[in-house]
């Protein structure tokens, strides 16, 4: 193999530059050239390529976000969309792929390697929900802006005896929010996969107040408001008209008498320079994805097992489940009182 491509796919992570940066020059090093895919599945099937040298990927190791960009790509669904990447490879010389993202890019990354291109992939996500791995790079870096942003908005909640209903990202998934509400020191944190009332919140407030506590913070993943099969709280909020952070607020503030705003976080916790942990997992993945390669490896994904990288066939790694790490949730909603 003498020509390898590289795609981010999906939704960007911190930790994809460095991914990017550790494929681009562990492949150099072992005298592959290196063509980097922009925007994802579009851009291969597009041929929006371009080849990456050393100093393609200096002074990117603190940037967060992914300098090839990414998007998603409804054509390369179908068949048709798959023939055309696939053409694409072979007009560009390109014999095997890296690519970094989450399950669905996982599944582009298998089909790719069923039509003859061989392909690795490695998680970047900050939902950390890849059922693969223990852990996706980005995770680490959200949890942190995230964390910086409850502090700040302790700091007004205590000025005003308010309580803070804090809307973090991660799908359906609750990973972000039980760390954050750990590190952030949260009231109540609220997650898709955990049945909750909301007297079970107005409750835990109460006893805060009886404690002589003045602020409070709740921490909710934007899942608990989404319509899901995976969420087992939408119904149940559905049916109280709480289908926003916003809304839930001005019913907390109604019900306890404590003055209640909400802030969606949003897509700021997608930024911002990535942390030791994900630069560092990251830059080992990548390494990883490409050393598979030149070893004439195809179809394997990258992932964290037991804190040891290992590399696993893609089809087994699809149909594993992730359960949620309940202790670290019970754990979050006893200390936050």
């Amino acid at each position: 193999m003498k020509r390898i491509g590289i795609l981010t796919s999906g939704g960007d992570s911190q930790g994809m530059n460095n991914a990017i940066r550790a494929v681009t020059r562990t492949a150099i090093a072992g005298g592959m050239t290196v063509m980097g895919i922009r925007n994802g599945y579009q851009g291969l099937i597009e041929g929006d390529i371009e080849e990456l040298q050393l100093r393609s990927v200096s002074n990117i190791l603190d940037r967060g976000g992914t300098f090839l960009q990414t998007a998603r790509c409804l054509e390369f669904k179908e068949e048709a969309g798959v023939l055309k990447a696939v053409k694409t490879c072979k007009d560009f010389g390109i014999e095997g792929l890296v690519v970094i993202g989450g399950d669905g890019s996982f599944r582009g990354a298998k089909d790719m390697s069923a039509h003859g291109i061989p392909t690795v992939a490695m998680p970047g996500t900050i939902d950390n929900d890849i059922a693969c791995s223990e852990y996706t790079i980005g995770f680490d870096t959200a949890v942190n802006v995230a964390m910086e942003a409850a502090d700040k908005l302790r700091d007004t909640s205590a000025s005003h005896h308010r309580c803070s209903v804090i809307e973090v990202m991660g799908r359906n998934a609750g990973w972000v929010a039980v760390d954050v509400g750990i590190s952030a020191g949260a009231t109540y944190v609220l997650v898709p996969e955990v049945p909750f009332t909301l007297d079970e919140v107005i409750t835990k407030i109460k006893r805060g107040e009886e404690a002589g506590k003045k602020n409070f913070m709740i921490v909710a993943s934007e899942g608990v408001f989404m319509d899901s099969k995976k969420n087992k709280n939408y119904p149940y909020l559905s049916g109280l008209g709480l289908t926003s952070a916003t809304k839930f607020a001005r019913v907390l503030e109604e019900l306890t008498g404590v003055e209640s705003r909400a802030t969606i976080l949003g897509h700021i916790q997608r930024g911002g320079s990535p942390t030791a942990r994900d630069r560092y997992i990251a830059t080992e993945m990548g390494c990883r994805c490409a050393n598979l390669l030149m070893e004439g490896k195809s179809n394997r994904v990258v992932v964290i097992k037991e804190n040891k990288i290992i590399d696993l066939d893609i089809v087994e790694a699809l149909n594993m489940t992730k359960e949620f790490d309940m202790e670290r949730y019970l754990l979050a909603n006893t200390i936050g009182i």
